[in-house]
């Protein structure tokens, strides 16, 4: 769609004349843009053309989402892609709701319908309700496309106006973009995380999708708050009603592995041990930095990094392992040395608790040899500190 604005241009892509030009720009290079517009609206309608390119282009970014054989078949808008929950978490989050006994969900705010598309493949009755005309009716779309019609209906309406009574649960992504782009502050959702709690306690169960970056402070007492991550990337917080109130959780996709808990005292300072532990953004976000700790037998090198050490190699899906070779006060001249005197020529710089950029350090140390190394930029015990070393069990 481009910027297909209205429904009658998003009505024409579904046309036969529409559907051909969907069917023909699938693989087409959007570099190339320019031409294939030039030559297509020799033979079609420049509106038509117009909206199949948007869409074309659309798809092909929803693919890192949704796959490409669901995301070639599905209609966007460009906000769609963008605030979209990704399919696997999305299907995660549907089998914990199933796993609940959960059969129907008042889905609210549910833009193109990424999660009552997860939703309804889990068995799953759906109301999907959006306020915007042009998302509603993508939504529709995507249900008939992947046929799941049956189980989602979908309603153009105001979410705050939806009698949710009838379902077994509700699930609220509230807007967390504007014109300036991402709000922050949860009161400025649309609507308000506050109005999305109080619907979530009116059901017997509830999930709230909010920013992975919510204050702890923000959590409702009786809510189990959980930080999803996705290939190492977090991607999303959830606030669970009905669940167990109060309990924080780290869920790391694709594997599943959940670490719940809270409540530990922080782990100890010690000096830097044999190896380093790289806890998952999830676990860093939940505050379960401590529970990995206790499962290593680690310490944290200082107060406010988040980086455990430990002298035993443990393997968790938790936290990548680093063994280290070298500690080093932070020295670009010296590190540039060690670099050169090792080889090394595959350098992978990563930092936490540092200013100095990872591309400015290869730019000044010009790594150069058939070997590799990782470097750590941090603080040990409050200096700054450059940690040398290998992803361990390599």
């Amino acid at each position: 769609m481009g910027r297909v604005t209205d429904l009658a241009a998003f009505a024409a892509l579904f046309s036969p004349e529409g559907q051909a030009l969907l069917a023909a720009l699938r693989d087409y290079d959007p570099a190339q843009e320019l031409a294939v517009a030039s030559r297509l609206r020799r033979e079609h309608p420049a509106e038509l053309v117009s909206a199949a390119l948007g869409q074309a282009r659309l798809r092909q970014r929803a693919v890192a989402k949704f796959g490409a054989e669901d995301a070639y078949r599905m209609y966007f808008t460009p906000n769609g892609v963008e605030q979209s929950t990704r399919a696997t978490v999305g299907a995660y989050r549907a089998a914990r709701l199933k796993a609940l006994g959960v059969r129907s969900v008042a889905d609210l705010c549910s833009g193109i319908g990424g999660d009552a598309l997860a939703l309804a493949r889990a068995g799953i009755s759906v109301l999907a309700v959006d306020r915007d005309p042009l998302t509603a009716e993508a939504a529709r779309a995507n249900a008939a496309a992947l046929g799941l019609d049956g189980l989602i209906e979908v309603r153009c309406a105001d979410v705050t106006e939806i009698d949710t009574s009838p379902y077994d649960a509700v699930f609220v992504d509230p807007a967390r973009r504007g014109g300036r782009g991402r709000i922050f502050d949860p009161e400025a959702y649309s609507p308000p995380l506050s109005w999305a709690v109080e619907a979530a306690r009116k059901a017997p169960h509830a999930a709230l999708k909010i920013a992975p970056g919510i204050p702890h402070e923000a959590v409702p007492e009786e809510a189990e708050a959980e930080w999803i991550s996705d290939g190492g990337d977090v991607k999303e917080a959830v606030l669970w009603f009905g669940t167990e109130p109060g309990a924080r959780r780290a869920t790391l996709l694709p594997g599943g592995a959940t670490l719940t808990g809270g409540g530990l005292p922080d782990p100890e300072v010690r000096p830097v041990g044999r190896y380093l532990y790289e806890p998952d953004g999830a676990v860093i976000r939940a505050h379960l930095v401590a529970e990995v700790a206790r499962e290593l037998d680690g310490g944290l090198i200082d107060p406010t990094i988040a980086y455990v050490t430990a002298d035993a190699l443990v393997p968790t899906p938790y936290a990548s392992a680093y063994e280290i070779t070298d500690e080093l006060p932070f020295n670009l001249k010296k590190l540039k040395a060690l670099l050169r005197e090792r080889e090394v020529g595959v350098l992978t710089v990563k930092k936490r608790g540092s200013a100095v950029e990872p591309e400015e350090i290869r730019r000044k140390v010009k790594p150069k040899g058939p070997n590799s190394a990782t470097v750590l930029l941090t603080r040990v015990a409050g200096a700054p500190t450059m940690l040398i070393g290998r992803p361990a069990g390599r």
